[in-house]
């Protein structure tokens, strides 16, 4: 069996971090052994990449997928229909008053049918701006609802969930905490996520590793492994540190190359000042690797070809939405990621950076909606819908479809109940996958039972899958999910209870959700 001088040194990696172990205890010694396995596996004969988009603050994704039968309609519009400004958004088939306030339920008009393959006896609906994505789930197929998800240590009933003693997550409804718990199964403070760890694992698979994990969004812990490190791209590309696309500094290849050298060598033992060698010479080499690997923005692939001038994303209009707020088209900073993801992609794909399997992480922000909900969240998903069409028209021109799965992850879900004009922290929350490979048009757990206030106005007694103000105690765990992209991506039934700890927690029958071709 040939393996390729990267995989060899990867394998290396492995071996001395699972000799440390031995020693130290500082990594679980089964996810090493099993990294072994991976190094000294065949390479795979085809490209996959997994590509997490995370929203920041808690979406409020009772607002996103609704379901609309009449007893949990009635339940959803009696608690979230509140003075002094009410959140819930409007019954399907009801016309948008153009002029109504901007976000409003009544500018925005009714939410939108979708109609899941099993539904569970009910039915459902969409945001009202999310039209594009009613098609994607309905028509095309390529997306599936993961409904009420969350960090789970073990499967959680109601009950179960008042007992103090019984294992839960650390530090629930904490925006910090519970971000890093979703990517790394840990409190704020971990170091490796499951991106990562996934990345550990199939990183062989490249000849090039440095370009496995891959974050357009600053620095991510869920990218993070034990061996690989990730890499981090602006929406330009290649965060560029040494010389210019002609390969000059001041105009000259001598002093470029000085530059280079001098960034790449140490001049004492220091493990800092090596440290800091190694990065930059890794820096050096990715970007001129990517310099040449990836093509333009401006490709009719990718983007738009200005009529004259400089290319400018935010003037692109595949990299617009129509922002609710204003009427007009906006620049859409989730599709300009999505961008120069898909251009990775594309390179990965056509063997231009020596890759087989990748992870990407993208990013929004300002789901934490505690007030002016209506406006913010409306606009938010507009951006995430207009986001992943372009992203799904995109890979369907680089005929990647099939080769490359999209998920969302947030923080946390939020409480059913308004708190005036918002709403505050949960747990459980409803995710999108969207990918070629995705069985899509359908739902996968049970989605969850809206209930009402009790006499105390301080729960919903009525329904098993709410706790205090409303919010989802998750019937989906992370593990659940991850495992199921895991499994999709390559690894084995033991390399996936390594990645995600909690997995062996649940029936084995449950571990894998379906929702992979």
């Amino acid at each position: 069996m040939t393996t390729t001088n990267a995989s060899r040194r990867l394998f290396l990696r492995h071996a001395g971090a699972m000799a440390a172990t031995v020693g130290t205890g500082a990594a679980p010694f089964a996810l090493n052994l099993a990294a072994l396995g991976s190094a000294s596996a065949q390479a795979a004969s085809d490209y996959k990449a997994i590509v997490c988009i995370f929203l920041f603050g808690g979406n409020d994704s009772i607002n996103m997928v609704l379901p609309t039968d009449a007893s949990s309609w009635a339940a959803y519009t009696a608690t979230r229909n509140q003075a002094p400004d009410s959140i819930a958004l409007l019954a399907p088939g009801t016309a948008a008053v153009g002029t109504a306030a901007a976000g409003s339920p009544s500018r925005l008009g009714g939410v939108l049918p979708i109609t899941p393959l099993n539904a569970q006896g009910r039915t459902f609906a969409l945001h009202p701006l999310m039209g594009t994505l009613q098609t994607m789930f309905n028509t095309d197929k390529r997306l599936a609802i993961l409904p009420n998800t969350g960090p789970l240590i073990m499967p959680t009933s109601k009950a179960q969930y008042a007992q103090s003693t019984f294992p839960k997550p650390a530090h629930l409804f904490s925006h910090n905490d519970q971000s890093n718990t979703w990517q790394t199964f840990k409190p704020e403070g971990a170091t490796t996520g499951w991106g990562g760890r996934m990345a550990d694992l199939m990183g062989a698979q490249n000849s090039k590793a440095v370009f496995t994990s891959i974050s357009a969004s600053g620095n991510s812990v869920w990218l993070a492994g034990q061996s690989i490190k990730q890499y981090q791209v602006s929406t330009n590309g290649a965060i560029r540190i040494g010389s210019d696309s002609n390969g000059r500094v001041y105009g000259s290849t001598d002093v470029a190359a000085a530059l280079e050298r001098i960034v790449k060598g140490t001049r004492g033992t220091h493990v800092l000042e090596g440290d800091l060698a190694a990065i930059s010479s890794r820096a050096l080499d990715a970007e001129l690797a990517l310099r040449t690997a990836l093509k333009a923005p401006s490709d009719p692939l990718f983007g738009t070809a200005p009529a004259s001038g400089a290319y400018n994303a935010n003037n692109d209009p595949k990299l617009q939405y129509d922002n609710p707020l204003t009427g007009a088209k906006s620049a859409n900073p989730l599709a300009q990621q999505l961008q120069v993801v898909a251009r990775l992609i594309d390179a990965g794909m056509g063997g231009a950076i020596g890759v087989k399997r990748q992870v990407f992480f993208v990013s929004m922000g300002g789901f934490d909606t505690h007030d002016n909900e209506n406006r913010n969240h409306a606009d938010l998903m507009a951006r995430l819908a207009q986001a992943l069409r372009y992203f799904d028209t995109t890979l369907g021109a680089l005929n990647a479809r099939n080769a490359v799965t999209t998920f969302t992850g947030s923080d946390f879900g939020r409480t059913f109940t308004s708190n005036g004009d918002g709403t505050d922290h949960g747990w459980g929350a409803h995710h999108f996958v969207m990918g070629g490979a995705v069985k899509g048009g359908d739902l996968y757990g049970n989605f969850p039972v809206l209930g009402l206030k009790n006499a105390n106005n301080n729960n919903f007694d009525s329904s098993p899958n709410q706790i205090g103000n409303g919010a989802l105690l998750p019937e989906n765990s992370v593990d659940q999910l991850g495992a199921t992209l895991g499994r999709w991506f390559g690894l084995s039934d033991a390399q996936l209870i390594d990645v995600f700890p909690n997995l062996k927690n649940f029936d084995v029958s449950r571990r894998d959700l379906g929702f992979m071709s």
